[in-house]
């Protein structure tokens, strides 16, 4: 068999394992376009075979924070949004009430370049990062810094995602699930914090503690599932009178407490009965019925107390209860303060 007729015979076998003379390439296509045409050519055939690529993952974007991991704040987590200035001044972004800290204390700026740089602000205790006392420095994603002798604060770049996680675990930390008003452990260590910011700064601090009348009827009546809707109506209701400055929790079952800042003790009173007539107005919508409750309350003033010890939190919480069940044996749906 000739040579030609042999090289005809591999072709038509489908063998042929050397490339075919340079000459039969298409005139005017240079080896390195051949060589790109023939990859791609190859990526369509595998992108066939096996399908599209699937799309990259967008990137998160990322941004500084600031997480307190000691003091009343505890869980709380602060985005570096421009200048945060940190102290327990009421002008202060991040406020850490604590006797240790400056009302300025230092300040976090985000600078030109992606950094972010720390000052102390001439506080009286002084600024630690990882130990050391600083002036001013550069952060690292995971410094612990040291504001006074007993509140820290970790800084970090998280991306959204993460952040969004540490605020809700925080949430749900110091919030009642029902209700969403903060709960009884924040209270505890809120009205601490805000007994001696009052000592301290000579303001006027009252406490109101509301028990709903005859809820047990509620639930005996309607069921628990038909209380749970009474509650958290109340607590929303109450949630639209206070102000940013007061703070709204539940004690436990049934009984509320707010704490009200920078009011003299009459009109501590006044506020409360905002309150206790607010509630009676309500109408619950719930199945099988519309609801109508009411509430009783006893109020207190951190003023009326003369001894200021260590258990001044309790004792101030003790007057408020026990002029709460004098509005309870006087009738019900009624304020007491003194």
């Amino acid at each position: 068999m000739s040579e030609d007729s042999k090289r005809t015979q591999k072709i038509l076998t489908g063998v042929l394992a050397e490339p075919p003379p340079r000459s039969s390439r298409r005139p005017g296509i240079t080896e390195p376009e051949r060589d790109w045409e023939d990859e791609e050519a190859s990526t369509r055939d595998t992108d066939t075979a096996i399908g599209p690529l699937p799309a990259l993952p967008k990137l998160q974007k990322t941004r500084a924070a600031l997480t307190v991991i000691s003091g009343p704040a505890t869980g709380r987590v602060f985005s570096v949004e421009g200048v945060m200035l940190l102290g327990r001044g009421r002008e202060v972004t991040v406020h850490l009430d604590d006797a240790g800290v400056s009302r300025s204390h230092a300040q976090v700026t985000p600078m030109p370049d992606g950094e972010y740089l720390l000052e102390d602000l001439g506080s009286r205790n002084g600024t630690f990062v990882n130990s050391k006392r600083i002036d001013r420095t550069l952060l690292e994603s995971g410094d612990r810094i040291h504001v006074g002798p007993n509140i820290a604060v970790t800084f970090a770049i998280l991306d959204a995602q993460a952040e969004k996680i540490a605020q809700q675990i925080y949430e749900s930390s110091v919030r009642d699930p029902l209700t969403r008003a903060f709960n009884r452990r924040y209270l505890v260590d809120r009205l601490g914090s805000e007994i001696a910011y009052a000592v301290r700064h000579k303001t006027a601090l009252g406490l109101i503690l509301l028990d709903l009348d005859h809820f047990k009827q509620v639930n005996d009546t309607y069921g628990h599932l038909v209380g749970d809707d009474v509650l958290r109506d109340v607590a929303a209701l109450i949630q639209r009178f206070i102000r940013v400055e007061d703070v709204f929790a539940r004690f436990g079952g049934e009984e509320f407490v707010v704490l009200v800042r920078g009011i003299e003790h009459a009109n501590v009173g006044l506020f409360a009965e905002r309150i206790r007539a607010a509630v009676e107005g309500l109408e619950i919508a719930s199945d099988p019925a519309v609801l109508r409750v009411t509430m009783s309350a006893g109020y207190a003033s951190l003023s009326e107390l003369e001894a200021r010890g260590d258990d001044v939190g309790d004792d101030l919480m003790r007057l408020a209860d026990e002029r709460l069940y004098r509005s309870k044996d006087a009738g019900r749906n009624r304020v007491t303060g003194a």
